[in-house]
């Protein structure tokens, strides 16, 4: 499985003046897309790649190969050796990683091989008729990927790890007024699906999503954030965690650590070993991946910080990467948060989020799939998609109540190699949240 890697190792070997890094990536996907309740297409599809950085003093080089083979592997590392040395360098180079501690071993199974493609036919027939009668088709995916990656380098660093994450995505579509709503399911464990619940939670919005549809005005709302949007908030968060962001001057937490940042019912932590999610064993360069508190109490606890940033800030090095956060809990259950609403939003999800300052946090976007309008305690309509202008920092300061259950959320680029990553969440509560303008669409 690996005879191109350690054909690579072998010829880079005679190359001593050398440091390497090598991962060799073997990715299979089975993906089937539905379509007006029907399947659309199912496909499978399988690539393997070899990734290679190649440092010679403090130059650097570094080349990609799909469906590699000895001559392919040849023709790149000639190229390599005859650019490095006109390449510029970089002072702050000092080494590759040099963690060898391996991860527990995980027991992983194929979802590929597990879920047949009967089974996710049968699961979505029988939403799409649950859906039906409320007059709403589905559409969407069903993901299951099977990903070995092993990376070696020149300190010796040799590790292993597989993956088999699920991403199911239901969105169901109104026939008539078009209104949309989502529900998701993602993980490594699929013992872990309750399709009842699931499709209690879609038939929720549903009926939630069958009530008028209004505009409201700009301005400042009370609102109740999804589990999908706080975590979706806080991966943007992440980017200012970053030691790199920290080296750039555009992190939000520069010469905030130890500090407090939120109030302390905030809490949000980068964590592989929960069950619920998507696990992780090592970063992209071999360092092993533990749980780090990044947000404890509301105090900035840690930057996430690779080899690299570790010799050039004297930051503490951990390899986290942001890919399994998670929201601490509360005290609220949901109905009570609702309840507790004289006027405001339930926001569901956020759609084409982009920075405007990522130093201040600031950031524009949309709302979709489900907006509805609280008024004295219960959702009585759907509301036009809406556009947003606020800073992640502010929001955080503004939850007033956290649900007592998270959620795990997945996400997917849904192209390429369909990257399927998972946060966990509750519902949170915001005293306050800036709605610039409708869109005056759903």
């Amino acid at each position: 499985m690996y005879k191109n890697l350690l054909y690579l190792k072998a010829a880079l070997e005679k190359h001593p003046e050398l440091k390497y890094e090598i991962e060799q990536s073997d990715w299979e996907t089975d993906f089937l897309r539905f379509y007006h309740s029907q399947t659309n297409y199912n496909i499978s599809k399988n690539t393997q790649s070899i990734g290679c950085s190649l440092h010679k003093g403090k130059r650097q080089y570094s080349f990609e190969i799909d469906s590699p083979d000895p001559a392919k592997i040849d023709t790149a590392l000639s190229e390599a050796l005859s650019i490095i040395d006109s390449l510029p360098e970089d002072p702050d180079f000092v080494d590759v990683e040099d963690d060898k501690t391996l991860a527990p071993l995980r027991n992983i199974t194929n979802n590929i091989k597990a879920i047949s493609l009967e089974q996710k036919t049968s699961i979505l027939g029988s939403l799409a008729k649950s859906a039906a009668e409320y007059d709403f088709e589905l559409f969407g995916t069903f993901i299951c990927n099977y990903i070995q990656n092993r990376i070696i380098n020149s300190n010796e660093v040799d590790k292993s790890s597989t993956q088999s994450p699920i991403y199911l995505e239901v969105k169901a579509v109104h026939t008539k007024n078009q209104v949309t709503v989502l529900e998701t399911f993602g993980g490594e464990d699929f013992i872990l699906f309750d399709l009842e619940k699931f499709r209690a939670r879609l038939i929720d919005k549903i009926v939630h999503a069958s009530n008028p549809v209004i505009d409201v005005e700009p301005g400042e709302y009370e609102v109740i954030l999804a589990p999908r949007c706080l975590a979706e908030f806080c991966h943007y968060l992440s980017y200012g965690m970053r030691a790199h962001a920290l080296d750039q001057h555009s992190s939000y937490f520069e010469d905030k650590l130890g500090q407090q940042v939120f109030p302390a019912a905030i809490s949000i932590t980068d964590d592989p070993s929960d069950t619920e999610m998507i696990g992780k064993d090592y970063s992209s360069s071999g360092h092993i991946y533990k749980s780090l508190p990044l947000i404890k109490n509301g105090v900035f606890k840690a930057f996430l910080c690779n080899q690299y940033y570790h010799h050039k800030l004297g930051l503490p090095k951990n390899g986290n990467e942001a890919s399994c956060l998670k929201i601490a809990t509360g005290k609220s259950s949901l109905e009570n948060m609702i309840a507790s609403l004289k006027k405001g939003l339930y926001i569901s999800s956020l759609h084409y989020m982009n920075f405007i300052n990522p130093r201040e946090t600031s950031l524009t976007g949309l709302t979709r799939d489900g907006t509805f309008l609280i008024e004295n305690g219960k959702i009585t309509a759907v509301v036009n998609n809406l556009r947003f202008t606020e800073r992640i920092s502010r929001i955080l300061e503004n939850v007033t109540e956290l649900e007592q259950e998270a959620y795990t959320i997945p996400f997917s680029d849904n192209y390429g190699s369909f990257s399927i990553s998972t946060s966990k969440a509750p519902h949170a509560k915001l005293s306050s949240f800036n709605i610039s303008s409708s869109t005056k669409t759903i």
